[in-house]
């Protein structure tokens, strides 16, 4: 199995940044890749960044140019740094690895002020 923990969200003003970590315990060495998915209020929860265990990156159109994923093997954290936030970037933030299953963390708050 492989738990996971977000931490990171908060409260910022727009054009203010963010930067959220993902920290893996567990059968770790399963990961094959991770995810940061984010649920709005009376939205569906989408995929915001993901990477591979190549390090292949890819990204929502909504957030290109404006947010990083990238990982810390040593760590077993992932993180996603969000820059230029925008007011519809407000929504809980979760952290997904693919593993033997998919796993899912219990996600964390990001609120952008206008």
């Amino acid at each position: 199995q492989v738990q996971l923990v977000e931490s990171g969200g908060g409260l910022v003003q727009a054009g203010g940044s963010l930067r959220l970590s993902c920290a893996a315990s567990g059968s770790i060495f399963s990961i094959s890749a991770w995810g940061w998915y984010r649920q709005a209020p009376g939205k569906q929860r989408e995929l915001v960044a993901g990477i591979t265990g190549g390090a292949s990156t890819n990204y929502a159109d909504s957030v290109k140019g404006r947010f990083t994923i990238s990982r810390d093997n040593a760590k077993n954290t992932v993180y996603l740094q969000m820059n230029s936030l925008k007011p519809e970037d407000t929504a809980v933030y979760y952290c997904k690895a693919d593993a033997d299953f998919v796993y899912w963390g219990r996600g964390t708050q990001v609120t952008v002020s206008s």
